[in-house]
Order: C-alpha cells, then structure tokens, then sequence
C-alpha cells in the first residue's frame, strides 16, 4: 500500500491541467454558468484567508462543469490605488512596478491552490488596455448627462495635499500625515448614481439569491424617505445681516429651509439646528468670532455619518429665532450643531427632543424644552428621562393632530403646511451622487482637457488611452501629475490652442464597477462585447467579504444600468446571485515589547488546560492574543506554501471548507488542517487498495449500493446549497462506509469509488485526478460527468425519533419509516432508556409524529 504524496502529486496534476489548456473557457452552446470571485488587490502575498474565498468559487466552477455547464470563471487584480503610491513614497520605487511584481508573485501563490481559472482572461485595472475602455465609456456616459463637476466640500490634508476618503481621516487629522484636515470646497468629477435611485432599490427586489442582509443594508444606504419640506420664517435676526436685495435671494434673511421625516412631531419642535457650513451659519461668522471658531472645529472632525453620530453633541446658539408653521405665537431659537450634514435635505432640522435621542442629547446639554407629543397607545402620557421615546401611537399635546396614529399625522401635518404655503411634501435620498475625483497619480486618468477658450473637452476616442507617464516622482506632497512638466500640457482639440488635461484620476472603485462585463471578452475592440456580454452575463454566482456590500456592489449596480441605458449591455442586473463568505481567523501571538509573532514561530503547549506559546527563534514567553483575521500587520497569516509543504494544498483546501459553515468564519488551528490531511490519506487508501476480483456478498453490494446513492444526494444538495461543510462531512462518512463495508464486492465498490472521485474533485482536485487514474478510469475527472443518485436508492428505510419527555429531549428511537403510531409506542415504552427516564412517573398522554418525534407526558 503505498502513502499518498501531495508534493508529487499535486505539481502532475497541474502540469496535466496547463497541457492541456483544461480550464480556459468553452462555449459549445450548452447552459452556461458564469462564476466570480471579487478580484484582489495585489498586495503581494495571499493567505489561506484569500484561499478561502477562491476555493468556494472553484468548488463552484468544477460542479458546474461537472454538470453539462460551459464555465466562465476568470482572474484579475484591482490594481489602482494609495497603497501603491504609499510604497512609491515609502521604499523609493515606481507604482507601476510595485504593482505588477505583487500581481507576479500572488499569480504565482494561487496556481499553487489547484483553482480552475481561465488565465487566458486576466487583465489588472492599471492595465492602459483595460482603463483606456473605460475612459471610453466614461466619456460616453459623459456625453449622456451622467457625468458632471461642481464644487464640493471634500476632506484636504494640507500635508499631503491630497483629498482623503472619510475613512482616511482619523480623530481629525489625515491617517498617513498627521496633519489636521481641512475641509476644502474643489471642483470636483461626479457621476449621477442618484438618476437611478429609485430603479436601485426597485432591483432589489429582484435578488432572490443574494443574503436578506445586504439588500437591507443597500436600501438603508440609498435611504429613500417621504416626508415635508417646511419653511420657517425669520422673525428675529442679528442687525448686521445684509438685507435682501430685491429680486434676489439672501440665506441670511429668507425663510429656513428644513426637510423632515417626521412632521407629526411638529408641535414637539424645540429648535432649529444648522449645518456648520449652512450659508446662514457661515453669515453669522462673518460677524461672530465664537461661530467662526465652532465652524473651524467642525472641519477637523471627521465626516462621516458614524464619527458624526459618536461624537459629543455641540453646538451654539446663533442669535435667530423663527416663527412656528402651526402656532404663529411661538418661537424657535436657531443654533449652528455639530451634528446636521449640510449634504441631508437642506442642511437645517427641526429638533423634537422627546422623539430623537440626537435632539434630546443636545437639548440636555443646552437646557432646551423637552416636550413630548407621541405617546404608546396604552398610555396616557409619556416621560422622557434621557432617551427618547421613538416607538410608534398616538399624538397628543399636538391641537389638530391629537388622537391621530403616527402615519395619519403625518399626512394631515403635510396637509395643513400645503395649505398654508408653509411647507411641501417631498421624497428625498440620503444617496448623493458620486464623488470619483481623486488628487493622485497610480489611478485612471480622466479623459478631459481643459481649454481657456472652449472650457471642458473631451479627449478624442483615437486618442485613446490617456496613459499615465512613467517619469513621475513622489519627492514633494502632492499629486504628480499635477506638476509633471510634460503630459498635462496639451492643444485643445477643437480649437488648436494651448490646453491642460485633467490631473484628477478616478476612484478605484470605477475600476470594479464593470470588470465583470469586461472578462466576457477582454480583447474587444469595444469596451464590452455585447455578444460575449449576452451571453455570458449576469453573473451566476459572485463571492467576496461583505465588507463590500454597499459601496462596491452599488456602484457596479448602477455602472450595469447606465451601460445598459448607453446599448453596451443588455443586463440590469451584473450579478444574479451572491455569496458572502466568512473570513478565516488565527490566533495572534506578540512579545513583550508589542511586537506580533508569526505562527511559524510558535510553540504551543497546554498543560493540565492551560496554554502557553513561546517564541522558537528566542525562547521568549509570548503572550497569546485574540483570535482575528488572518493580516500581514498581525503577523497572524498561513501561506499556501507552507500548507504544500506541509500537508498539501487539497488539505488546506478540505479544511477551510470543513470546519464551519461557509458564511461564518473558520478559525485556523494545525490540528483542523492536519485532520483534512488523514482524510486524504484514508481516500487514497481506498483506491490504492482496491481489488476488482472480489465478488463480495449479495447484501454488502446492496448496502453500498444505497450508501453511495445516498452519499451522491447529499453531496450534491450541499454544494448546490453552499452548504459545503455538510457536503465535505457526509464524504468522510461515506470514506468510512466504503472502508467498513468489507464484504461488498469489486464491482459495488468500484461504483463507490467511481462517484466517491466525482464528489471529491471540486474540494480536493488534485486527489480525485490521483484517484481517478488509480481507479483506470479514462481522461480527467476533470471532464467526468457529476453522478446523479436514484431517488428511490437514496431514500431512506429508517428515521431516527427523538424522544421527549415533558418537553425535554431524553433519548431517541431508531424505526422503519413509516412505521405505525401504536407500533412506535410500545418500543417507546420498551426502551431501557425511557424506562430509567419514566421511573417513579406514570406516563398519562403518548403523541407519536409520524417519522417526526415522540412526546410523553407523565407526573
């Protein structure tokens, strides 16, 4: 019996694989199914952590084709953005060949994994081929009115002088620099998302095969609301505000403008709160030292919605006051708050304390009223101590609207403002279009050039790629492209004259907004093939973190659309079912200066329970961290090369699909892989050992027989279903039935085996091909068909019941399915266990649930 060797055998199963061009797509007209990964961005390693993500779609793609399916099922690299750049500053190198040798060396990690992907395919984002497409497209949407600039406030570090994303800014200043950041007003590239908000949200409904929770955190994000815009006026205002000039209008004096969700609670209004760049905000400062330092402070905090909703709630109060729309006798105070984003409706709220806990904080702070007008149904007031009530009831302390339900309220508010000619009903988006200037040079260049006669012109299609210069350097802050001496100097092409191109280039996440549609056939002369498009789009199955299921996912939502609209696509939707997959987790180690240890530097020992780790290199005491994913900066990180080393890749592979379900996260241990390893040891055995001239006895070969049909179904529900843990668990059992079952002759064995190597192939390829050959089956099981199980052979003769005991599970039966009620209950009542259980007790009521479960009642 000879062991199996995974260092051999994988390498001459990949070998075979590439000779034969196995894996580049097929379009012989069967049923296609196309499979996709979330491209990564080529840091320079991958983990077991990336492993994970890239085994689920390759087990995936192998049934598929197992199946009768032509699969497409590519690999490409994200490949723009910072951390490029950052190396660029940091290590004294090009961006450009930072970039494509990570791209080299994880190409290079991943063959290793055995994964069936068309390499033929591949292109990165920063490939000129690739980003000249899109700048195609992008002026096509451009010509189509979805493209625009205007001024926008963005967050600037003036160290770097470059435009920071919310998530780069940290307790107010630039995470790389240091610096305070600025909030800067910059003329800015947008794409008009909010066009197709509606249409978003509508589409959502379609996605019957993506997780509830990303279609609800979708909706949340464009946030659709129906509410009131109201108009408050002005009665009392500091004197030196500038008066209005007739005809035209002045923020300083006209009515304030507010929108609303909840205008039932108008008669619970406090105060008004401005954003701190509201233009009337900015008017009072003028004059105001106290409100132009509070303005100030507000720009170095950070800006997003998160960092805003976590902070102290501040504010001052602005010297106005405004006239109630339902009660011409009372007045509101206007504060500046740091809490109102001049990006929500109009950039000013009405503050009802008793009804949300951001009011009532900053009501507490400043000792403003506290008036309730909501109250439960059941109640006959309600107080408020320090949270808010926001549940739902009736209205009170509210004249008109009293005894009203919440939602009949409302629109009996919204109706007494339209008549009044207070006020407006609206519908409103927290979705704002995008934003995809960036102020740095490894990213897609904008295809515009800037003429002082003609204004914005688009760069001619033959002049296409604007391709990035290569003699660029990371010196001084700032954009390079921005003072290169060179490329931004250019003639306008409509009248000749001296003219520059934009410096700005494009938000990575353009960049993955339509990969997908262009791996239907990279090479197109046209940025999307539409044939190769119509037919290989949508995508069937799309896998990635969750971490990308708002951002990243509505924006290729909503790049699929406008593309459709343009007649380059005929899909809507780019992906028609998804999958978001847990990460893979490992313990972390660090010394007792603080510095993280790498696993392969570790001993463990446990002593009577207790766990220690020491540092192999030095003999230090480690301290043993939390469990946390898999990251270079943690040191926490398993390479595929050291499971080949080790184990084998097919073992890695079975671990990260086993040991938990694939949504959830796994946690890597040494035992867990090695366990994977001893299952490929004992598969292999079963085939090295297997003898075709034993006949066996008749029964033994009826058993297997039922064994593999069974093994078959349940196998292929659980990789259907992506249950894949359930799937891997029911193949060790059959791996021990075939085992146990010595008497069952050659040919019920042979059958096993045969359908044993199909079911395997998806999680551990480079074994099933092993097997397959061992078995002198012909070809690769690579292009075997899947094994289909007879519904009659896999169902099964018996039921296991569970036995419960006034209401608590005591022990379980096994019967025949189908078996009697009356027959059920005497082995009930026979068995040792229950008996033990019943003893003392008379049993008073038996109800046996048909091949369900049994309850006895007894006292």
């Amino acid at each position: 019996m000879a062991r199996y060797e995974p260092k051999t055998a994988e390498p001459r199963q990949q070998a075979r694989w590439a000779e034969a061009s196995a894996f580049v797509t097929k379009d012989t007209g069967r049923p296609k199914y196309y499979v996709l990964e979330m491209f990564p961005y080529p840091s320079g390693n991958i983990h077991m952590g990336h492993a994970r993500n890239y085994v689920m779609g390759d087990v995936v793609a192998r049934s598929k084709r197992a199946q009768g399916y032509d699969v497409l099922h590519p690999m490409g690299w994200d490949a723009f953005g910072m951390p490029a750049e950052n190396a660029a500053m940091e290590r004294g190198i090009h961006p450009k060949g930072w970039t494509y040798s990570n791209i080299a060396n994880m190409r290079e990690q991943l063959k290793l994994l055995g994964l069936s992907l068309d390499w033929s395919r591949e292109f990165a984002t920063c490939d000129p081929e690739y980003y000249g497409k899109q700048q195609a497209w992008f002026l096509e949407l451009y010509r189509r009115g979805l493209v625009y600039r205007k001024d926008a406030v963005v967050n600037w570090d003036p160290v770097d002088n470059t435009v920071l994303a919310n998530e780069q800014v940290i307790d107010g200043r630039g995470w790389r620099s240091g610096a305070l950041v600025e909030k800067r007003k910059l003329n800015q590239w947008f794409l008009r998302i909010t066009d197709y908000a509606d249409d978003l949200i509508d589409g959502l409904k379609t996605l019957d095969r993506w997780p509830e929770k990303v279609r609800l955190m979708q909706e949340n994000w464009i946030g659709k609301s129906k509410g009131a815009t109201l108009w408050w006026d002005i009665v009392e205002a500091p004197a030196f505000l500038p008066a209005s000039p007739e005809g035209e209008p002045n923020h300083a004096r006209d009515p304030i403008e507010v929108y609303t969700t909840r205008p039932d609670t108008l008669f619970g209004a406090s105060f008004l709160a401005l954003a701190p760049d509201h233009p009337l905000t900015k008017a009072i400062a003028e004059h105001r030292p106290d409100v132009a330092d509070f303005i100030k402070a507000c720009a170095q905090t950070g800006t997003s919605e998160a960092e805003i909703e976590k902070a102290e709630k501040l504010g001052v109060d602005l010297g106005v006051r405004v006239r109630h729309p339902f009660d011409p006798d009372k007045t509101l105070p206007v504060w500046a708050a740091n809490f109102v984003l001049s990006t929500y409706g109009s950039g000013a709220i009405f503050g009802c304390p008793a009804h949300d806990q951001r009011d009532l904080d900053f009501a507490r702070k400043y000792d403003l009223p506290v008036t309730p007008v909501v109250k439960p149904d059941d109640a006959e007031t309600v107080e408020i101590g320090t949270e808010a009530y926001v549940g739902p009831g009736r209205i009170f302390n509210s004249d008109f609207l009293n005894g009203m339900d919440v939602e009949a309220a409302k629109a009996a508010a919204i109706a007494k403002v339209e008549t009044a000619g207070q006020g407006r009903a609206e519908t409103i988006y927290r979705l704002r279009d995008w934003g995809v200037s960036r102020q740095r040079y490894w990213g897609c260049p904008i295809p515009i050039i800037h003429c002082p006669s003609c204004g914005v012109v688009e760069v001619p299609a033959d002049q296409l790629p604007v391709v990035l210069p290569d003699d660029v350097t990371f010196d001084v802050p700032g954009n390079p492209l921005a003072r290169h001496a060179t490329w931004k100097h250019v003639m306008c092409p409509s009248c000749g004259a001296d003219a520059t191109r934009e410096t700005d280039t494009l938000d990575t996440f353009v960049d993955s907004s339509w990969y997908f549609a262009r791996f239907t056939d990279p090479t197109a002369e046209a940025p999307i093939d539409k044939a190769a498009a119509d037919r290989w789009l949508a995508v069937d199955q799309y896998i990635g973190g969750v971490e990308h299921a708002v951002l990243h996912l509505l924006y290729a939502r909503f790049i699929t659309r406008a593309l459709s609209d343009a007649g380059m696509l005929s899909v809507k939707e780019p992906f028609a079912g998804l999958f978001t997959q847990g990460m893979v987790v490992h313990e972390t180690y660090r010394r007792a200066d603080g510095a993280w240890v790498e696993p392969t530097d570790v001993e463990l020992k446990n002593d009577n329970g207790v766990r220690s780790a020491r540092q192999l290199s030095t003999g230090e005491i480690l301290v043993i961290g939390d469990i946390e994913k898999m990251s270079k900066s943690k040191k926490n990180v398993v390479a595929p090369a050291e499971i080949l080393e080790s184990h084998g890749v097919d073992a890695g592979r079975l671990f990260v699909l086993s040991d938990s379900p694939p949504e959830r996260d796994v946690q890597w241990t040494p035992g867990g892989v090695e366990g994977a390893s001893r299952f490929v040891q004992r598969t292999w055995t079963l085939f090295d050992t297997y003898d075709a001239g034993f006949a066996g006895g008749d029964k033994a070969n009826a058993d297997l027989l039922r064994e593999t049909h069974k093994a078959i179904k349940a196998v292929s529900e659980g990789v259907e279903g992506f249950r894949f843990n359930s799937a891997i668990a029911k193949l060790y059992a059959f791996v021990a039935t075939i085992r146990d079952n010595a008497q069952a002759g050659g040919d019920a064995k042979r059958q096993a085996l045969s359908a044993l190597a199909r079911l395997i192939a998806p999680f551990t390829p480079h074994l099933a091909e092993e097997a397959w050959t061992r078995l002198g089956e012909d070809g690769m099981v690579l292009d075997a068909p899947w094994p289909v199980w007879d519904a009659a052979l896999a169902a099964d003769d018996e039921v296991v019941l569970p036995i419960q005991i006034n209401g608590k599970r005591r022990a379980e039966i096994r019967v025949p399915r189908g078996m009697e009620p009356s027959e059920v209950e005497a082995l009930v009542l026979a068995d040792e266990t229950v008996k033990a259980r019943l003893e003392g007790l008379s049993v008073k009521k038996i109800v046996v649930v048909k091949d369900r479960i049994v309850n006895l009642v007894a006292g």
